[in-house]
């Protein structure tokens, strides 16, 4: 990627202060053993329905949309305070503007995500927060020669998970569409007052009067990150051979994916079942009694391990597995942890495991991005031709995304390198996936 030069720099207040009683907003008790790293998202917009011309009025527009945005998500906009609470003192947010005189074409004919770091605001995908006064989200406009926009957001992970940041960002989207549709202030007023307004994780979740432990730790490894594709006709070949079997119906595309990709990294990094085990994050907000809004913010998810397997695993208990472990964790992290049936010593014992260093064995870590409706965030010039996001440091870790068709997945698997260079010629896997860089 040729050379970025750095337009402006300027940080994005929100249009109306936040009142006195809300300046202290409380996180939930899984924010408060999340470890302060920024989650990074990638958006390519594509040049069909824009030139170069427009760009800076489309900035501009980012910029009115986004200050109106934070009023409604206004602890972004502020400072983590401690542990459990950001102060919402208005501080903003960082919002930074590139160009580079290449077209976005050349990025997307190729792309290697290790050479889209200088697409990150201040290179802070996955890496901590360096101070508590830090900004919560930071973002960068990049504007190619072509017309074409790659818009990167980097969220910290301590306050938001990935459902937060997305819905962060289509919210954005919303507001920006509406500002170039229409320009009288009753009318933007009247959309500000008709979104949904996003429900603290709190509310559901409260810290009351939990313990507090340490923040878990984000062990960063020296990784390389490859891009493997599942078109819907392989992930249908799979659907139809974990389903022969009678014991598993109507599989879903996350389950056989991934059952695929831990059962081959397994085979192919010479590790076993009995050692290695299978760890997937789960959305809560739709799996506690009652379900929470969709908009809920903050780290709504927990864990769900798939483990004491033995010496082989055929892809159909692979995925029999986690669905009992899924049926289960709902009986379970999904009842306890809010409404009725609540059991702080539950609660509790589950963030004694998450923030314990783990003695001996291994991981392989699951994050499924697929159904977030990344790919409807049009900000007035059209749908995203491409969303991605960074590799991330932490090794055998998987992020699933959706393709652009809703129909595929994009799996970016991270490994060690001289595990990837086994795992990326696994004759089994290749049969399912086209490793595209």
């Amino acid at each position: 990627m040729e050379k970025m030069k750095l337009i402006s720099r300027e940080t994005i207040k929100p249009s109306t202060p936040t009142p006195p009683h809300l300046k202290i907003y409380p996180l939930c008790f899984i924010d408060h053993i999340v470890f302060r790293n920024y989650i990074p998202i990638l958006l390519f917009y594509s040049a069909n329905h824009h030139s170069k011309n427009h760009q800076a009025s489309k900035i501009s527009t980012l910029k009115k949309s986004l200050s109106h945005l934070l009023s409604r998500y206004y602890p972004f906009a502020g400072k983590l305070r401690d542990q459990l609470s950001i102060e919402c003192n208005d501080q903003g947010v960082s919002f930074l503007v590139t160009t580079f005189t290449c077209n976005l074409s050349s990025v997307l004919h190729n792309p290697k995500h290790e050479s889209f770091d200088p697409l990150f605001p201040d290179q802070l995908q996955w890496n901590p927060m360096e101070t508590a006064s830090s900004t919560i989200v930071a973002i960068q406009i990049n504007c190619f020669a072509c017309g074409g926009i790659a818009i990167s957001v980097c969220m910290c992970h301590k306050v938001a998970d990935a459902a937060t940041l997305c819905n962060f960002i289509n919210d954005w989207a919303t507001f920006s569409r509406h500002y170039q549709n229409q320009n009288q202030e009753e009318e933007q007023a009247e959309l500000l007052s008709s979104l949904p307004f996003p429900v603290p994780g709190a509310s559901f979740f409260p810290q009351e009067d939990l313990p507090v432990f340490p923040e878990a730790a984000f062990v960063k490894n020296d990784t390389v990150c490859r891009r493997f594709v599942f078109e819907a006709a392989k992930i249908d070949s799979l659907k139809a051979m974990v389903s022969s079997s009678g014991n598993v119906h109507n599989p879903t595309r996350v389950e056989v994916v991934s059952a695929l990709i831990y059962k081959r990294a397994v085979s192919s990094l010479g590790l076993t079942f009995k050692t290695t085990a299978f760890r997937t994050a789960v959305n809560l907000r739709n799996r506690t009694v009652p379900p929470l809004p969709g908009k809920s913010l903050g780290n709504l998810v927990w864990f769900l391990f798939v483990s004491n397997l033995g010496e082989e695993a055929e892809l159909q208990e692979l995925v029999l597995k986690m669905r009992e472990g899924l049926s289960e964790f709902c009986e379970t992290c999904g009842k306890k942890f809010g409404g009725k049936k609540k059991d702080s010593r539950f609660i509790t014992e589950c963030l004694k495991q998450a923030t314990r260093v783990p003695e001996g064995g291994s991981f392989v870590c699951c994050a499924s991005w697929c159904r977030f409706p990344m790919y409807e965030a049009d900000f007035g010039w059209g749908k995203p031709s491409w969303v991605t996001t960074s590799e991330c440091p932490v090794k055998n870790s998987v992020v699933l995304m959706d393709t652009r068709d809703g129909e595929g997945i994009e799996a970016l698997v991270n490994m060690e390198e001289h595990d990837m260079a086994k795992f990326e010629r696994d004759f089994h896997l290749l049969q399912y996936a086209s490793l595209k860089p």
